[in-house]
């Protein structure tokens, strides 16, 4: 999500409101994060969170280390989204890791939660009562690779990390024929390694931050091949992001084509995907899939367009930007959620989760409504949090953090107290 920049800082990328230049961010307007215009470019089974993970049976990868009406509103109105897909069954073991340890026959079921793992670094633990989330997790803070802020470690507070701009393609390739640039991406892994959390890829293939020069199939299987070589326990990858009609890469048509139509270019990255990372849950990731009737409806129709195709899709993503906004309300969240497992047959990923409001009573008030919705339906398999420093989120959400000048705000406090973690 995010808005878009004039064109003299097409070359740039804004994150906590502050400008970074990038090498990476060629081919349109770019933004902090998903949703403006840009540049050309199975399933499952369970996993504990921080402990053994088997995503469809597969064997372990290899070693080593657009221009879309996107924004904060979609097609409809309002922030946030995301994207599913079936696959071949799976299972994971339980494990010591953060969160709770789980186990579960296959990616339509998404597996079931055991009993509690050792928590995250800091002590705290997963606890949700058995069945739903695997984790809660959040992304890093400002351009690329922040992770600890202050005396505050993230590990102790989050067991899982998305990275909000490193993972995006432009970020590390400037161009199709450049080298890659992995030094900010390796930061983000290894430190999920070290502190065992679990590390989740933000974005293969996106309407924005993709790389300048000519995109083909080989450039894109290069892209994926190099990143899961790299990074081989990924356990979870937003595959594609945001599709039409909020955003899609300029060279759509050199991978397949077919939007509005069959969704090939779709269909192709998640069978692509699945060749490089065959032990990765794949998402479709998009905004404004739980809050808004239309986006939910065309959201579906694109799900099941790949699955007829039966693309390797694992589950969907549901960025949840827009749960502040006036117009939602619990009872349509709670029935749009639902038609994306209904009509899918895939668990959902809260992805993007934010509250933007400088107000703590309702930022406290909208957590308290929404997030035990997210924690106790069976089919939500993980949150991500989509910022937690106040100032330091993004653009189109600058109210939205959890700690501000030092302070934990009332939210934050409450979901360490679900979490039955260390308080902030």
């Amino acid at each position: 999500m995010a808005r878009v920049l004039p064109n003299i800082l097409k070359n740039c990328i804004v994150s906590a409101s502050v400008l970074f230049v990038a090498t990476g961010c060629a081919g349109g307007a770019v933004n902090d994060d998903d949703g403006s215009a840009g540049a050309a470019p199975g399933a499952g089974g369970s996993f504990a969170s921080g402990g053994t993970f088997s995503a469809g049976g597969s064997s372990s990868s290899s070693a080593g280390r657009s221009t879309g009406s996107g924004g904060r509103g979609g097609s409809t109105s309002g922030k946030g989204g995301s994207g599913p897909g079936p696959g071949t069954a799976g299972s994971g073991s339980s494990g010591s890791g953060p969160g709770a340890a789980g186990s579960g026959s296959g990616p339509a079921a998404g597996g079931t939660t055991g009993t509690a793992g050792a928590g995250p670094s800091g002590g705290g633990k997963l606890d949700l009562g058995g069945d739903g989330p695997q984790f809660v997790g959040n992304i890093t803070t400002g351009f690329m690779s922040s992770m600890d802020q202050g005396t505050r470690k993230f590990a102790t507070y989050w067991d899982q990390v998305t990275p909000e701009n490193a993972g995006k393609w432009g970020s590390v390739q400037a161009n199709a024929n450049s080298a890659f640039n992995w030094t900010a991406l390796d930061a983000i892994y290894d430190y999920a390694e070290q502190n065992k959390i679990i590390f989740k890829q933000h974005t293969f293939v996106w309407g924005s931050q993709q790389p300048g020069g000519t995109i083909n199939p080989e450039t894109v299987q290069k892209w994926m091949t190099e990143f899961c070589a790299r990074y081989p326990n990924t356990k979870l990858i937003d595959v594609v992001n945001e599709p039409p009609p909020h955003t899609k890469p300029a060279y759509d048509g050199n991978i397949g084509g077919g939007t509005n139509g069959d969704w090939k270019w779709i269909a192709n990255a998640f069978t692509w995907a699945r060749t490089a990372c065959p032990n990765a849950i794949l998402i479709l990731n998009d905004f404004n899939n739980i809050e808004w009737t239309n986006d939910n409806s065309h959201f579906i129709d694109i799900v099941k367009k790949i699955q007829a195709q039966n693309a390797p899709i694992d589950a969907i993503g549901a960025q949840a930007h827009d749960l502040d906004n006036g117009s939602v309300s619990l009872a349509t969240v709670t029935k749009l959620l639902g038609n994306l497992n209904s009509q899918t047959g895939l668990p959902v990923y809260i992805t993007e989760m934010d509250i933007d409001t400088t107000d703590d009573a309702r930022q406290l008030s909208l957590y308290k409504q929404y997030f035990p919705l997210f924690t106790s339906t069976s089919y939500v398999k993980g949150i991500t949090i989509w910022g937690w420093i106040f100032g330091q989120t993004w653009a189109s959400a600058p109210n939205s953090g959890l700690i501000r000048s030092g302070t934990p705000r009332p939210a934050m406090t409450y979901l360490m107290e679900q979490l039955g973690r260390p308080a902030p």
